[in-house]
């Protein structure tokens, strides 16, 4: 897993969601409504809420918003029914990409994907065609300026709760686990007051793309742009070297 920094892309994702912060609310608001109606308002006795409020306040989410979602979807009986739905394609090069959404529409949803690819030069193919190259891991990403403990003993303390990769960058450490020990790896650091740059469930390339025509990379630019202004859009995932 190591060699490669995601906390670079991270930073370059908060600094747009920082100027578009209705975003970010608007995808932690439907994982709030999805993680209540699953497993109950509680986050004691609801392990993936318990996961999307980590998500939410790595990614700044007042808590008072994070309070308000909660309750709206615990009271809320008439409450949008979202249904999961993902794509995968292909941008410039080759470019590996799935799209994950969180929609009451999937018409309106595939055409807007299927738009964002098409303005950019890229295509939709069938499910299963990129995400063979992608493995789905539990990510935590430390920035090393927030943090004081010890590489060695943050090393220990995460493989300790579980994880099983640990990788130190340049400006950052990467915690990789399982799907289904991410939880516990998370709640374990968190513990330890360990400040998160980002933690959640992804899917991480296997390999990467490197692209150097500047066409290309106005292309792969275009279709990630239109896809994070899809308000359906939840996550995009991408085997680019950004």
């Amino acid at each position: 897993m190591s060699g490669h920094s995601k906390f670079a892309n991270i930073k370059h994702k908060k600094e747009k969601n920082d100027a578009a912060k209705g975003k970010i609310f608007t995808i932690i608001g439907r994982e709030i409504a999805v993680a209540v109606k699953e497993g109950g308002p509680d986050p004691n006795n609801n392990s993936k809420l318990r996961d999307v409020i980590a998500k939410a306040k790595a990614n700044n989410v007042p808590n008072a918003t994070i309070e308000n979602g909660i309750k709206k979807a615990a009271g809320d009986q008439n409450s949008v029914n979202w249904e999961s739905v993902s794509y995968e394609g292909y941008g410039p090069n080759g470019t590996a990409i799935i799209v994950d959404c969180l929609t009451d529409n999937r018409n309106r949803t595939a055409a807007n994907v299927r738009s964002a690819f098409t303005k950019g030069g890229g295509s939709i193919g069938t499910p299963g065609c990129v995400s063979f190259m992608f493995d789905k891991k539990g990510q935590i990403i430390i920035s090393k300026e927030d943090c004081s403990m010890d590489a060695d003993d943050l090393m220990m303390l995460a493989l300790d709760a579980g994880a099983e990769d640990f990788s130190e960058e340049d400006d950052c450490f990467e915690v990789y686990t399982t799907p289904e020990d991410f939880s516990a790896v998370r709640e374990a650091l968190e513990a330890e007051n360990i400040p998160m740059a980002d933690a959640e469930v992804t899917m991480v390339p296997q390999t990467y793309v490197e692209l150097t025509d500047e066409q290309d990379l106005y292309k792969i630019n275009k279709i990630l742009d239109l896809l994070d202004e899809d308000d359906d859009v939840q996550n995009v995932y991408h085997n680019w070297d950004e």
